[in-house]
């Protein structure tokens, strides 16, 4: 053809291309006319045929309304884009004369309107009868379109490229561009690219045994024990049992550590289904806890933001006295006494070593300070070897009788008071009328420290109801799982020692109630307002700190998700955006 775009036998449906409009295959006839593909149309009387040739001369001459306003993209999106020259009409006219025109002798001009106007009907008996019952079909379509274009000549009718947005005109092209036979109606056809998707989706809610339940399961069973329904919890915690793996992905170990939660928290006194408050203050998991502060860069670079802010509040005085009331197994105070010389030999090698003094505050006796001891005489053994002078002492009294003189307070020094992972473990005033927990944050103000570091989990685990305190564990822990999996092997021993301290964190969290819940994780905004009310104030820990810690941050390797929140008086460590531990410091 002269417009260069191919078409196809009328039999295999239309041909067209981008930038044209349909077009027909037809033939030469000797004789200078034209005659449809070799099956011809229906058979008709010369009246008829007469009338087809008036009919299509009148809808070459009829002047039809140009449209003035467009639409968004053509809702038959197989169909080709319409060249609508400056010189064509885009009136649904000049598309049917480019869809039923198609001469030898006068190609595609620019306009898309072929110099003839008329058919040549002059197709044989017998080519009809061939084909008569498949001709019948698209001869009924262009009838049809015909019909169409000549009732909607005064309706408004938007466009855009090819495709006219009024609905029978789409059906009726859509209709017409289709390949015989049409393919049959679907209720529904989902996206190539969500199919596989969707399948997968719709597996799981159904067989939800054969892969990890969706998360709200478990916040619709906690919800169902709210409200009392048995019936509704044991029925889910059921189907929750079976998708459980505590050794599978991160979520079936979700999945397998609320599970025991909230089987612990409907009937805490059955056999093994609630974990001894013992456990949760055991040597065991202060072990385990060590291994998570190591094991997570959350609470790595929580406690490393802590260290730097200390340093940052000492670092113009040679005596610095850090009273911690959680010292753990020592890494954190490890940690402070490397950096304590680094700086002493990079700053003022030929000054006297500084001198540091711990004091680790002990509420009870026994067993706690013997291991106290023992992390002690590592840590003189260390700053011997570093060149740092180090009393180590432990106090052992109750809040009540903290003061300058129990705490071994000396005139000069650098006081620095660390709570990390402390005081959510100390009661409030919604577990006691005492509230021990202002009364210690008041107690350190009157020491008048030249710092405080605070470093919590961040989540909203004290005051808020059973099914929010629930579903706040549910993605603070689920966070934390997805996190392991970058730094830790699934089946190694000493994340299996993490998660079962995780765990006894979680059931200990959503089982208890009153003076049987440990610990009381807050979000930082309730942090900081209590820290407000006992006269503290914010302390920005700086550029140096922000930065020191993104350092160590971006030196991990595989680093999937983990994330750093800076706010003035705080810094957020989280994974993949939801913050998981916040550090900040007072004064």
């Amino acid at each position: 053809m002269a417009s260069g775009f191919p078409g196809r036998d009328i039999r295999g449906g239309f041909g067209f291309g981008a930038g044209s409009a349909v077009q027909m295959q037809y033939q030469h006839r000797s004789d200078g006319g034209a005659v449809i593909g070799a099956a011809g149309l229906l058979k008709r009387s010369l009246t008829e045929m007469e009338r087809q040739q008036q009919l299509q001369h009148a809808i070459f001459l009829r002047s039809v309304k140009q449209k003035t306003h467009f639409t968004s993209p053509s809702p038959i999106s197989h169909m080709s884009s319409v060249d609508l020259s400056a010189a064509s009409t885009t009136t649904a006219s000049s598309i049917l004369s480019s869809l039923s025109s198609a001469s030898a002798s006068a190609p595609f001009v620019g306009q898309g309107i072929p110099n003839s106007t008329t058919w040549s009907f002059q197709a044989t008996i017998a080519d009809a009868e061939i084909d008569s019952e498949k001709k019948s079909s698209m001869t009924n379509r262009l009838l049809e379109l015909e019909r169409q274009l000549l009732d909607d000549e005064e309706e408004e009718v938007s466009i855009s490229g090819s495709a006219v947005t009024s609905n029978e005109w789409s059906e009726t092209m859509e209709k017409l561009m289709s390949p015989p036979p049409p393919p049959p109606p679907m209720a529904a056809v989902p996206s190539p690219t969500t199919s596989t998707s969707s399948s997968s989706g719709s597996s799981s809610s159904c067989t939800p045994s054969s892969a990890a339940p969706s998360r709200q399961m478990l916040l619709d069973t906690a919800t169902a024990i709210t409200e009392g329904s048995q019936e509704t919890a044991a029925a889910n915690l059921a189907v929750l049992k079976r998708a459980a793996n505590p050794r599978g992905d991160p979520d079936q170990r979700l999945t397998a550590m609320m599970v025991a939660a909230l089987v612990s928290r409907i009937n805490p006194v059955a056999p093994g289904s609630s974990i001894p408050l013992t456990d949760v203050c055991s040597a065991e998991h202060q072990a385990a806890s060590h291994l998570l502060y190591e094991a997570s860069p959350c609470f790595k670079f929580g406690l490393m933001a802590a260290n730097l802010a200390i340093l940052e509040a000492t670092k113009d005085n040679p005596k610095i006295h850090i009273v911690d009331f959680d010292i753990g197994q020592g890494g954190q105070l490890a940690s402070l006494i490397h950096a304590i010389s680094e700086r002493y030999v990079q700053r003022s090698p030929a000054r006297p070593p500084p001198c540091v003094k711990i004091t680790a505050v002990c509420p009870l006796q026994g067993n706690e300070t013997t291991n106290l001891r023992i992390i002690g005489d590592r840590l003189a053994k260390l700053a011997e070897r570093l060149g740092v002078g180090l009393r180590f002492r432990i106090v052992n009294g109750k809040i009540q009788e903290l003061n300058h003189t129990t705490l071994l307070c000396e005139p000069g020094e650098a006081l620095a008071v660390n709570f990390a992972f402390f005081l959510s473990r100390v009661a409030d005033e919604s577990v006691s009328t005492a509230n021990p927990r202002d009364e210690l944050l008041r107690r350190v103000k009157s020491l008048s420290p030249r710092i405080v570091t605070l470093v919590e989990q961040e989540m909203n685990g004290n005051t808020a109801p059973f099914a929010t305190r629930f579903a706040e564990a549910c993605a603070h822990f689920g966070a934390l799982l997805e996190s392991l999996d970058a730094t830790a092997a699934r089946d190694s021993t000493e994340r299996a020692r993490v998660e079962a301290c995780l765990a006894r964190k979680a059931a200990n969290s959503i089982a208890r109630e009153g003076v049987d819940r440990i610990e009381r994780c807050e979000v930082y905004g309730k942090w900081r307002a209590r820290m407000g009310m006992a006269g503290f104030n914010p302390v920005h820990l700086g550029s140096t700190v922000s930065e020191l810690v993104k350092l160590r941050l971006s030196s991990l390797r595989n680093n999937p998700g983990f994330t750093l929140k800076e706010e003035t008086a705080c810094l957020g460590c989280g994974w993949m955006g939801r913050v998981l531990t916040v550090a900040s410091a007072w004064r």
